[in-house]
């Protein structure tokens, strides 16, 4: 079988272990496997983000993001260091943090040439902005007076987006299901979605980006994970289209250049373990699956996808970097350090 047969079939689901040897799954994917499909296809580094779990362990690997130096900074749950800083090799700059107990999202926004960090914490019930060294600017606690609360623990944050005016968005994902839209100051300007299945109701609100890919007209992307599905709305709350990613189970959206990526914690089904990544084009077609099964449209319409390679276990986020190489941390994977997918 050769290599570009190979790829178009899906992977190496489709290739016996005796044909690659006596070599151990860390060490084939080492190698020469390539994931993915058409024109984002990717080798693999297992070991990219390793380091020494008792100096600096993690819990869950929630998100990652890149500051404009270029370094790579990743969330975890773990209080003993929060946030660990990389370089593109790998090498760990630096760590902070251990006040987020429930450290799940992470944005970054650049505010006149000073970078912010945004942490959405599940366990306190609120949101931290803060330096890219960890100094605490800004909380939005639990938005009592939209009058969607009673109490902190129906509001559980899982994301935040940032507008080019400062505006910032929160995706109660985990909890009541609302997005709340508040000034730089933190007033909040508009409340919507809530629990539901209809088209501008959320079934785990999981993720929210600016897409701004038209900048002429920035629209909100926030994902209903449990319905495999990608929801579009106006700034200002309504509700627009959706993108259909059935049997996808769809964490934050990541837009870099004109794609979109995700991570997928979930496929098929939605048994454990079954994760991959989709990618998206400037249509917002799946294009590549890196893990999954090979992407196909029937009069406009994806079929199911499911994963063929386990590679990942639950990727949770994806970092994309200016050479297109992509870093996915995980959620419940025994504790691993993130992997690095480099773009071939």
């Amino acid at each position: 079988m050769n290599r570009r047969r190979f790829i178009e079939k899906g992977g190496l689901a489709s290739l016996s272990l005796a044909s690659i040897g006596s070599l151990s799954f860390s060490e084939r994917m080492q190698k020469d496997v390539v994931i993915g499909h058409g024109s984002h296809q990717y080798k693999i580094d297992l070991n990219w983000g390793k380091l020494n779990s008792k100096n600096f362990p993690v819990k869950d690997c929630h998100e990652m993001v890149q500051d404009a130096k270029g370094r790579i900074i990743l969330l975890t749950n773990h209080t003993k260091n929060n946030v660990l800083i990389y370089d593109k090799s790998g090498k760990l700059l630096d760590t902070w943090g251990k006040e987020y107990p429930g450290a799940h999202g992470l944005t970054i926004h650049d505010e006149n040439g000073t970078e912010f960090l945004y942490i959405s914490d599940n366990d306190r019930h609120e949101v931290i902005k803060t330096t890219l060294d960890g100094k605490v600017i800004q909380v939005l606690p639990f938005p009592k007076e939209s009058g969607k609360y009673q109490n902190k623990e129906e509001y559980i944050p899982t994301e935040t987006a940032i507008a080019e005016n400062g505006d910032i968005y929160v995706a109660d994902g985990y909890g009541s299901q609302f997005i709340t839209h508040y000034d730089s100051k933190g007033n909040i300007k508009n409340i919507f979605g809530g629990r539901g299945d209809e088209d501008h109701l959320f079934n785990n609100a999981h993720g929210i980006c600016i897409d701004d890919r038209d900048p002429k007209n920035p629209t909100l992307l926030i994902t209903a994970r449990q319905q495999n599905r990608l929801k579009r709305f106006s700034l200002d709350g309504t509700y627009l289209n959706s993108i259909d990613l059935p049997g996808a189970y769809i964490c934050r959206p990541v837009i870099h250049n004109n794609h979109i990526y995700l991570a997928t914690i979930w496929s098929g089904d939605g048994s454990e373990g079954t994760g991959f990544i989709s990618i998206l084009d400037e249509n917002n077609k799946l294009i590549s699956a890196p893990g999954g099964s090979i992407p196909e449209y029937e009069n406009d319409n994806l079929n199911p996808m499911h994963q063929t390679l386990k590679i990942f276990t639950h990727p949770h986020d994806v970092c994309i970097d200016e050479d297109e190489n992509i870093y996915v941390a995980q959620w419940n994977s025994s504790a691993t350090y993130p992997i690095k997918l480099y773009r071939v």
